[in-house]
C-alpha cells in the first residue's frame, strides 16, 4: 500500500473509533441509563457556556459526566447529585437558577424589557397617531379637497 493511502486509512479508522462514544460506562438497566442521561443534560458546561455537559467535549464536561456517574454509584439522589455540583461550580452550573436575591436579575429582566418595550411601542404609536390626526392637518386636507373640486 503507498503512504498516502495507508495515511488516510489510518486517518479514517481514527476517526471512527475516537467518535464512537463520549463515555463507556456501563449501566445495569435502561432506567439507570436514561436518569443518567437527563441529569447530564440538566447541567451547563462551566467551559462552554451554552452546552450541557452530556453535549460537550470538554475536559471539564468529561469530569463532571464522571463524576454524576460516581455519584449515581454511591446512591445518590437526583437532588443531592444537583447541589453537590452546585456547591461546587455555582448556580452557573444549572440551566434552571433557584429564585434567591442574587438571581433575581436573571428571574426578572424578561419581564422588565417586555414591559419597557411595551411601553415604548405604545408611546410611539400615540406619538405617530396624534401627529397624523392633529386639527392642522385636518383643517389643511379639508382645504386641498375643497380646492380641487
Amino acid at each position: 500500500m503507498n503512504r498516502p493511502a495507508g495515511f488516510a486509512l489510518a486517518f479514517a479508522v481514527a476517526t471512527c473509533l475516537g467518535g464512537s462514544a463520549i463515555d463507556g460506562f456501563d449501566f445495569p438497566d435502561p432506567e439507570t441509563y436514561e436518569r443518567y442521561q437527563r441529569l447530564i443534560t440538566d447541567f451547563r458546561c462551566p467551559k462552554c457556556l451554552n452546552e450541557s455537559i452530556a453535549s460537550s467535549g470538554a475536559p471539564i464536561a468529561v469530569d463532571l459526566r464522571r463524576t454524576v456517574r460516581r455519584l449515581m454509584e454511591e446512591g445518590a439522589t437526583n437532588d443531592a447529585i444537583r447541589d453537590h455540583l452546585q456547591e461546587r461550580y455555582g448556580d452557573f452550573v444549572l440551566y434552571d437558577p433557584p429564585f434567591k436575591p442574587s438571581t433575581w436579575f436573571l428571574w426578572f429582566s424578561p419581564v422588565v424589557l417586555l414591559v419597557v418595550g411595551i411601553y415604548v411601542l405604545m408611546r410611539v404609536a400615540r406619538r405617530s397617531a396624534a401627529s397624523a390626526t392633529s386639527s392642522d392637518d385636518l383643517d389643511r386636507a379639508r382645504r386641498l379637497l375643497r380646492d380641487r373640486t
